[in-house]
C-alpha cells in the first residue's frame, strides 16, 4: 500500500498531506488547458500548488494532442486514499480528501466533476485545431482585417474633413475691440484635441482588432485574453501614481510660477538699466545683458535644486543613476566649455569690445557682430564671418580701433621711400596733399609726417592720418595710396620702392597725361564727392 502511495506522489503530483496541516495554510493554483482555467489544486507536503498544477496541466496538454485517446474515455477510480482520474492506462491526476474538504464535497464527487471538465476541455481543444475550424478562423481574421482597414480609412477621412471645415470657419474671440483669443491659437487647440481623439480612437480600434483576431486561433487565444490588461494595467499604474503625486506636482507648479514671475522682474530690471532708465553708479549698461543671463541661470538652478525632491520618480534608483551618468558626462565634456564661459565673462566685464566695434584679434580683423559666453563672431572686410572661442581671445592681444575712434579718431599710417635727391619738405607736402584729397580722413587732428629711417639709398617717410570710421579702414587705405601715387606722379617725384641698384637717367614716374590710359576712364565732375560718400557709407 505504501508503494502505491509513493508512486502516486511522485508520478501524479498528488501525495497525501499530513492530517494535522491546516487547509487555510495551503495556497491554490489553477490547472489550465489552452489558456482556459479548468480547476484549482492545493499544495501538498512534497509539492507546492504551482508545481502540482503545472504537472497536471502538462499531462492534460499531452493527452489533448494524442488523438488516439478519446476525450470521452476518461474514468474515475476510487481507493481508500485517493480518487484517480485516468485516461487509458495513464493516471492524469489524483484527488485527496484534503482537496475536497475546502469545496464542501467528497473527493469522489469532485473527481467526477473534474473529469467532466477535462473531457469537455480536451474535446474543445481538438475541435479548435481541426482543419475546417482553422480555415474558418483564417477567413474570419481576413474579414476582420478588411473591416479594420475600412474603419481606419474612415477615421482618417472624417478627421481630415473636420479639420478642413473648422480651419475655414474658425474666427478669433473678441471682447469689444480687444482680441481675447486669436484664431491661430484656437486652431492649434482644436488640432491638438482632434489629433489626440484620433490617436485614442485608432488605438482602441487596434486593441479590439487584436483581441478579436487573436481569439480566432487557439495558439494566440491566451494572449487575446490578456491584451487588454497589457494596456489597462500600465494606465491604471500611471493614474494611481499621478494621484499619489498630486501634492508634489502642486508644489512644483507653485514654484514654477514664482520663478517665472521673478525672472520677469529681473529681466525688466536689467532692461531698464540697459536702456538708461535706471542708473547704477559704476555699472555700465553693456553689462546688463550678461549679468541678467548669470542671474537667470542662478535662479533657475536654485529652483531646480528646490524642486528636485518633489519631482515624481526622483527618489528611484533608476532616476538617480541616470542623473549621475549625465553629471559625469557633463563634467568630462564641459572642460573647454567652462573655460570659454569664464573667458566670456572676463571679456564682458573688462569691456574690451562690444558689438559693432572694429577689432583685431590675433591675425583676424573685422567688425564684431556677436558676443556670447562661449564665442565671439567678427566679420572681416571681405564679408567672411570668423568664430573665435573666448578662451583664445583671452590668451591673445586685442586691438580695438573703435574705442580710439570714438575719442580723437584712430590713426592710420602708411610709408613710402623717396631718394635723397628729392627735398624732404616737398615729400612731406605731397604726402599731406594726398591726405587732404582722401575722403574719410579727419582734418582735426591734422595729418602729420614722420621720417622713420635714413637708409642707404632712400628716406622712409610715414604718413599718419586720423579717421572716425575705422570700419572703412580698407577703403581709406586704398584711396590714400591712390592719391599718394597721383600726387607724386603729378610733380614728377619718383617713389623708390622696390629697391634699386643704380640711378636711372630719367626718373621713374607716370606723367599726368598717362593717368587714364586705356581701358581706364577719366572721372566725372561729381566722382570725388561720390568717392567720399562711398568711404563713409560703404555698400557692404
Amino acid at each position: 500500500m505504501m508503494i502505491r502511495v509513493l508512486a502516486l506522489v511522485l508520478a501524479l503530483a498528488g501525495p497525501a498531506m499530513s492530517a494535522q496541516a491546516s487547509v487555510e495554510e495551503r495556497p491554490v493554483s489553477a490547472v489550465v488547458l489552452d489558456g482556459q482555467e479548468l480547476f484549482r489544486v492545493r499544495g501538498v507536503k512534497v509539492f507546492t500548488s504551482e508545481t502540482r498544477a503545472r504537472h497536471i496541466s502538462e499531462r492534460l496538454r499531452i493527452l489533448a494532442d494524442d488523438y488516439s485517446v478519446s476525450a470521452q474515455s476518461l474514468s474515475v477510480i476510487e481507493d481508500a486514499i485517493s480518487t484517480d482520474v485516468i485516461a487509458g492506462d495513464q493516471i492524469l491526476f489524483s484527488l485527496l480528501d484534503t482537496d475536497a474538504e475546502p469545496e464542501g464535497t467528497t473527493r469522489q464527487a469532485l473527481g467526477r466533476a473534474f473529469a467532466q471538465k477535462v473531457s469537455a476541455a480536451i474535446e474543445k481543444y481538438r475541435q479548435d485545431r481541426a482543419p475546417r475550424n482553422l480555415l474558418l478562423s483564417s477567413l474570419n481574421a481576413l474579414a476582420a482585417t478588411v473591416l479594420l482597414a475600412v474603419l481606419l480609412w474612415g477615421v482618417v477621412r472624417v478627421h481630415r474633413r473636420l479639420v478642413d471645415r473648422v480651419r475655414t470657419r474658425i474666427r478669433p474671440i473678441q471682447l469689444k475691440s480687444h482680441e481675447v483669443l486669436r484664431a491661430a491659437w484656437i486652431l492649434q487647440g482644436f488640432l491638438f484635441i482632434a489629433r489626440m481623439t484620433r490617436f485614442l480612437l485608432v488605438g482602441w480600434i487596434l486593441i479590439f482588432y487584436l483581441q478579436v483576431v487573436l481569439s480566432f486561433f487557439p495558439w494566440t487565444r491566451p494572449i487575446a485574453y490578456q491584451i487588454l490588461n497589457y494596456v489597462l494595467v500600465p494606465l491604471q499604474a500611471l493614474g494611481a501614481g499621478f494621484r499619489d503625486q498630486i501634492p508634489n506636482l502642486l508644489f512644483v507648479a507653485v514654484l514654477s510660477v514664482i520663478t517665472a514671475y521673478l525672472l520677469k522682474f529681473i529681466r525688466f530690471f536689467f532692461a531698464e538699466v540697459e536702456g538708461g532708465g535706471l542708473v547704477i553708479p559704476g555699472f555700465f549698461s553693456e553689462w546688463s545683458k550678461p549679468t541678467y543671463n548669470i542671474v537667470r541661470v542662478l535662479i533657475i538652478g536654485f529652483a531646480l535644486v528646490v524642486a528636485f525632491p518633489y519631482i515624481p520618480g526622483s527618489s528611484s534608483p533608476a532616476f538617480q543613476g541616470v542623473s549621475l551618468f549625465l553629471g559625469v558626462l557633463f563634467s568630462l565634456g564641459s572642460t573647454s566649455m567652462v573655460a570659454n564661459v569664464v573667458a566670456g565673462l572676463v571679456l564682458t566685464y573688462m569691456r574690451a569690445f562690444k558689438v559693432g566695434d572694429v577689432v583685431a584679434i590675433g591675425d583676424s580683423r573685422g567688425v564684431v557682430v556677436g558676443v556670447s559666453l562661449l564665442v565671439t563672431r567678427i566679420r572681416t572686410p571681405k564679408k567672411i564671418e570668423i568664430t573665435i572661442p573666448n578662451s583664445m581671445i583671452l590668451g591673445t592681444h586685442v586691438v580695438n580701433y573703435s574705442s580710439a575712434a570714438r575719442e580723437d579718431g584712430v590713426i592710420l599710417s602708411t610709408s613710402v621711400t623717396i631718394g635723397y635727391d628729392t627735398p624732404w619738405r616737398q615729400v612731406e607736402a605731397l604726402l599731406l596733399m594726398s591726405a587732404e584729397r582722401t575722403s574719410g580722413v579727419l582734418r582735426e587732428p591734422a595729418p602729420f609726417v614722420l621720417q622713420k629711417e635714413l637708409g642707404d639709398f632712400y628716406i622712409t617717410y610715414e604718413l599718419n592720418v586720423s579717421t572716425d570710421i575705422p570700419e572703412n579702414m580698407t577703403r581709406i587705405y586704398s584711396e590714400l595710396h591712390a592719391n599718394i601715387q597721383d600726387a607724386f606722379n603729378e610733380y614728377g617725384v619718383q617713389i623708390m620702392s622696390p629697391n634699386y641698384e643704380a640711378d636711372r637717367d630719367v626718373p621713374t614716374y607716370v606723367p599726368q597725361e598717362r593717368w587714364y590710359s586705356a581701358p581706364a576712364k577719366p572721372p566725372g565732375n561729381g566722382d570725388r564727392g561720390e568717392a567720399h560718400a562711398a568711404a563713409r557709407h560703404p555698400q557692404s
